[in-house]
């Protein structure tokens, strides 16, 4: 059994006059369920749709979404105090405002909230997945194939590259995406092939990707079809095998790789909870891209949303599913202990939600400041 939902958002490539884009989505009966049940909420990034998706249950125990607009909305870094969401050219950055969420309309539906506050200007590096590290903020830099932070000064911070890039150069030489940390620093990494000229990874995807410990820069892992999303979770290292449409495991000592789970599309974006893994999939596109790719023989069957998976038995628990208005999945992250959070990007005039503004308190004697510190409109 499935639900349907239906939502007509507005896309930032439009302008000043942004198009509606209607989205469609449907979703299975347990999904809401096992949310609420996990205490949980997700944010889901679409590039292709340019929006970044929360994903939570509202009061009445409803599946409820909301859609934000960000320019080519990639990798999405999750703290409880912040999000960070890496974009075309630019790294937003969101603060918790907790104390806002109950005062939004209708009451009682928001448990958390989020606001835009500031952005970091990177350029048009590619960004992939992103990660916080205490204060840094890590993140792939795939055009510049190497992993980075920020600072004040400069558009990024390079701060590792595998052994086989040669030099610095904005050339996305082996597509280098996807990272996991652990105790707080990077500790494996995704690319698509050990290649070291521009566009290198190009002729032989569906049979070079690979895996790296960052630390000793030796590729423990080979023979992946475009794998994106290492994670460190319950003492086993999983991945995607994005081209194969699979939840792999991949032991460090012996390179063996497992598959624990099939997925109805390109899988990208992978989020761990207890015993579950929600995995983002996407439908792929007639372009070279993705041709030659062993998911490619499923091409029409293909879906694009986000399975829940149980992680003991590889068994397809839940789907959320989107069936028109967005085709592509970049990245999945949860928010433990979130219902439903509100979310004030930085076009809330696009994204049809609340306009706030938070103003500090008034000091004695001062006036035309909001009871409390924060106005609405």
């Amino acid at each position: 059994m499935s639900h349907e939902g239906e939502s007509k958002v507005t896309s930032p490539e439009a302008g000043s006059t942004p198009a509606p884009r209607e989205v469609r989505f449907e979703y299975s009966r347990e999904f809401a369920p096992l949310l609420a049940r996990l205490g949980a909420s997700l944010v889901v990034s679409t590039y292709q749709a340019g929006k970044l998706v929360v994903v939570g249950v509202d009061p009445q125990g409803a599946l409820a979404l909301s859609f934000h607009n960000f320019d080519r909305a990639m990798g999405v870094a999750v703290r409880p105090d912040r999000l960070a969401v890496g974009t075309l050219s630019q790294v937003w950055f969101l603060r918790s405002a907790p104390d806002i969420a109950a005062r939004l309309t209708p009451p009682g539906r928001h448990d958390a909230c989020y606001l835009a506050r500031s952005s970091h200007m990177t350029g048009d590096v590619h960004i992939h997945e992103m990660a916080w590290s205490g204060q840094d903020l890590w993140f792939v830099n795939t055009r510049f194939s190497c992993l980075c932070t920020l600072d004040e000064t400069h558009s990024f911070v390079p701060k590792w590259r595998p052994p086989f890039i040669t030099a610095l150069a904005a050339e996305d030489r082996c597509h280098l995406n996807g990272f996991a940390l652990v105790d707080g620093r990077p500790k494996y990494v995704t690319a698509l092939a050990e290649t070291d000229t521009p566009q290198g990874w190009r002729p032989n995807k569906a049979t070079s990707g690979c895996l790296i410990d960052v630390a000793s820069g030796r590729t423990i892992a080979r023979g992946f079809a475009m794998p994106h999303s290492p994670r460190v979770y319950q003492g086993r290292v999983w991945l995607l095998d994005s081209g194969r449409g699979q939840l792999v495991t991949a032991d460090p000592a012996t390179g063996e790789v497992r598959a624990v789970a099939e997925q109805p599309g390109y899988a990208r974006g992978l989020a761990l909870l207890g015993s579950y893994a929600f995995i983002g999939v996407s439908k792929i596109r007639e372009t070279s891209t993705f041709g030659g790719l062993p998911i490619a023989e499923r091409r029409e069957s293909l879906r694009c949303g986000v399975g829940a998976v149980d992680l003991a038995t590889g068994r397809p628990i839940a789907h959320l599913e989107f069936k028109s208005g967005v085709d592509e999945i970049f990245d999945v992250q949860v928010l433990p202990g979130m219902r439903l959070p509100a979310l004030s990007g930085p076009f809330p005039e696009r994204d049809d939600t609340q306009a706030i503004w938070v103003v500090p308190e008034p000091r004695a004697g001062e006036s035309g400041a909001a009871a409390g510190g924060t106005s609405f409109a």
